[in-house]
């Protein structure tokens, strides 16, 4: 991720960076990999999507995770794991969601695992 306010030098950065990799370290950058956005529309980076005064989780991570979360649910009420794993696996979800402001996904998450556990 390289950020500049000048297009025009990101855009002459592109050959020099391709030349680099391809001659010093035998990679390839994927065509459809490059793309030049302004700050304000969002930077999506590691599962989050990083704006100038604030950050959010990607769409795809918030399923992923309401969906890993109700596989945990399910095992927990089929006996395959404790309470203690089912309290860690939550930790480890809030955990990921501390990094962004997920404050209204955080209050959905927990209202959907206790619907899940009264099931």
């Amino acid at each position: 991720m390289i950020v500049s306010g000048n297009e025009e030098h990101l855009l002459c950065l592109v050959t020099p960076i391709k030349n680099f990799l391809a001659v010093n370290l035998k990679l390839e950058i994927h065509p459809c990999k490059i793309s030049i956005r302004k700050f304000c529309q969002g930077i999506d980076f590691l599962g989050y999507v990083l704006h100038p005064k604030y950050r959010l989780l990607r769409t795809k991570t918030q399923r992923r995770i309401s969906k890993k979360l109700r596989k945990r649910v399910l095992e927990y009420k089929a006996g395959l794991i404790g309470k203690y794993a089912l309290k860690q696996s939550l930790s480890s979800f809030f955990g990921v969601l501390s990094h962004a402001d997920t404050y209204k996904f955080q209050e959905e998450l927990l209202n959907q695992c206790w619907f899940w556990l009264k099931e």
